[in-house]
């Protein structure tokens, strides 16, 4: 299901079109309009998934590995800090480091609990690492989370007894080359099967969307015409996995022309801080938290009294305290949690990378000049484990 509408943030559709972002912009607004059908899909499925993952989860040594290739690897860091939490041993490990280092972040002798994140499903890293986990770990579970139907890690779960998987819309399946709708999906499908997001509250997130869609435009417009050449994204605890995808979003859809940073506002003092400079925009993703947020805030307030930035934004669920200007307040997320959050606030980030990208006059569906980085990554020869240092299942 892509968005019909004749407009995407104040363009003709059909202009889109010709200039190749199309598709990213459709993917973008279409959002708020797919996470009601994820809420409604994982409540269909709550049997299933609860026979599946509530003896597991009520094991207490078990470990839960959350994982992924580049944006599907930062699902995972959004998600671990709600999941520890929750009294859980969760990690967000990249697939990307368990193929390069199975041994290492894979421990033999420990139940474990694979949460593979694929777009594609396809990606020669997220298979390797389901094949690495069955090799290595004593006791593996996997839960797959996958866009596509046609998948191999789709067909792998369907083939496993030790294996469950959540199929999402074909809507969620991105086609262009960022991923967007199949980023904030899966997020909000897997917080929602764990429980880290109460059923039912992609109904705000969505709501609260389509608000800073509506009126945002005005705000974008003036960012990109100020045209920065570096931007920083900065959040915390489950903000910061979401700061990173904010980050790789501009650095992708630019084709690597805007530098892009992402940090914690506690860490950015330590060093990172002295990135920023005239042409720089820092965008501070505010937590709802109330410890974090004063932190999120002291900083808020230095980088402004500083006045070396040529832009200092705020997102943020509330719409007080507003220490200055420039803080854009989402409707209705007064007291949402921080994985709601996070969807309408990557919306704001994608739909200004998207901007982004079409001012420099690039090509969003297809952002890469030189054309060496693809949509689904090409090129990666994935080497047999050798020695006999592990645990065989077979």
């Amino acid at each position: 299901m892509l968005v019909v509408d004749k407009e995407i943030l104040g363009i003709d559709t059909a202009r889109l079109d010709e200039a190749g972002a199309g598709l990213t912009a459709r993917e973008i607004a279409q959002q708020p309009a797919v996470w009601p059908q994820i809420d409604a899909l994982v409540a269909s499925r709550r049997a299933a998934l609860d026979a599946f993952l509530a003896p597991l989860l009520a094991r207490t040594g078990l470990r839960i590995v959350l994982t992924g290739a580049g944006t599907s690897a930062f699902l995972g860091e959004s998600l671990a800090p709600a999941m520890l939490g929750k009294g859980w041993r969760a990690e967000a490990v990249p697939t990307t480091d368990l193929v390069s280092g199975p041994q290492r972040f894979l421990q033999a002798a420990t139940p474990t609990l694979l949460v593979s994140f694929a777009r594609s499903g396809s990606s020669p890293e997220s298979l390797a690492a389901v094949t690495l986990a069955d090799q290595l770990v004593g006791e593996v579970y996997h839960l797959i989370i996958t866009c596509n139907a046609d998948g191999e890690l789709y067909r792998m779960a369907r083939e496993r007894g030790n294996a469950f998987a959540i199929l999402l819309p074909d809507a969620t399946h991105d086609r262009g080359f960022a991923m967007t709708t199949s980023f904030t999906s899966m997020l909000l499908a897997a917080a929602l099967a764990f429980g880290v997001l109460a059923p039912g509250a992609a109904a705000a997130s969505s709501a609260a969307a389509d608000g800073l869609l509506a009126s945002a435009l005005p705000l974008l417009q003036s960012l990109v015409e100020r045209r920065f050449k570096r931007v920083v994204y900065l959040g915390s605890n489950e903000l910061l996995g979401l700061a990173r995808e904010a980050s790789l979003k501009l650095l992708e859809l630019t084709d690597g022309q805007v530098v892009a940073l992402f940090d914690s506002p506690l860490g950015f003092r330590h060093g990172p801080k002295t990135i920023v400079d005239a042409d720089t925009l820092v965008v501070v993703l505010l937590s709802n938290d109330a410890h974090a947020r004063r932190y999120d805030l002291d900083l808020l307030r230095e980088l402004r009294n500083d006045g070396r930035a040529g832009r200092v934004l705020a997102l943020s669920g509330r719409a007080e305290p507003e220490p200055g200007a420039a803080v854009v307040a989402l409707q209705g997320m007064e007291d949402a949690g921080e994985l709601a959050l996070a969807l309408p606030y990557i919306l704001f980030c994608q739909s200004f990378a998207l901007l982004q990208s079409l001012a420099l006059g690039l090509r969003p569906d297809t952002p890469s000049v030189s054309g060496t980085v693809n949509r689904v990554v090409r090129g990666v020869t994935i080497y047999p484990l050798e020695g006999d240092d592990h645990v065989s299942r077979g």
